[in-house]
């Protein structure tokens, strides 16, 4: 049986002003298989921001990173792209 490996994740992500975008971007490289993190913002109201995080890595877990992503408070919106490579 073969499995996919997630290289890449395009994200829609709702989250509050705290923590500010750097450090929400620091805690997201130090997941499990993320080399690289681009955060961009996209929309920002009295609460909340509208961000568009692009993930580059290898062997991501998409559940586990939804959990990852939910402890600072945010949430998924949604998945905007995927990039994935048959590995085995």
């Amino acid at each position: 049986m073969s499995v996919s490996d997630i290289k890449k994740l395009v994200l829609d992500v709702l989250k509050p002003h705290s923590p500010a975008l750097p450090e929400f971007a620091t805690f997201l490289s130090e997941f499990e298989g993320v080399e690289t993190v681009d955060v961009s913002l996209v929309e920002m109201d009295e609460k909340t921001e509208s961000l568009k995080v692009v993930l580059n890595g290898s062997g991501i877990n998409y559940e586990e990173l939804k959990e990852h992503i939910s402890s600072q408070g945010a949430v998924i919106h949604s998945v905007d792209q995927v990039v994935v490579e048959k590995t085995g």
